[in-house]
């Protein structure tokens, strides 16, 4: 089922952030959300999550999504090791699948590493797996890619596409390049 937003107004101390916002996010198919900066782009992906609800209007297609997510921030367990950060979200019967998981996104051998010492490129990487081992109905990219130079981008994107073939994922980006490498094809400017 589509998720669609109708007549959606949202405010924070006041301030509208969205305002009659509607939009269509097609199951499984990847959105692109892009505009500047404090336009509620972050907002729609916190109210796709649950984390808010709306002031007024309707967001309806939810109720069945199991949701995960990849935050601007790495939010990371920094005292935590890699593998740890990764287990949190798995059952134990499926802790198999980080060694293997962490080899396709360049992190060969960072499974015992304390992710407070990792550099930020790998703590984005480290981030964007855990999301892609949950599993999910409903993927949200808020900035994922911040961080990341060119090869790991594209490494990254390709894993995101593989692990979420078939899934709706609702991307925030800047750069309409990192859409087009999630194959998106819905395009919503705020």
């Amino acid at each position: 089922m589509d998720i669609e937003f109708k007549r959606v107004n949202k405010a924070f101390d006041g301030r509208p952030v969205l305002e009659g916002f509607s939009a269509v996010f097609p199951e499984g198919r990847v959105s692109a959300i892009t505009g500047p900066s404090g336009q509620g782009k972050t907002t729609v992906l916190r109210l796709l999550s649950g984390e808010l609800k709306p002031d007024s209007g309707e967001i309806s297609g939810l109720s069945d999504k199991r949701v995960s997510m990849v935050f601007q921030e790495d939010r990371l367990v920094g005292a935590l090791s890699v593998k740890d950060n990764l287990a949190m979200v798995l059952p134990k019967d499926r802790w198999g699948a980080i060694e293997p998981a962490l080899c396709a996104l360049g992190l060969e051998g960072a499974a015992p590493r304390q992710a407070a010492k990792l550099s930020g490129g790998m703590r984005r990487r480290v981030a964007i797996l855990r999301a892609m081992l949950v599993p999910f109905d409903l993927l949200l990219l808020d900035e994922p890619f911040k961080g990341l130079d060119k090869a790991l981008l594209e490494i990254c994107a390709r894993t995101i596409r593989e692990k979420a073939q078939g899934k709706t994922v609702v991307l925030v980006t800047h750069d309409e390049r990192e859409a087009r490498l999630l194959g998106a094809e819905n395009w919503i400017a705020l």
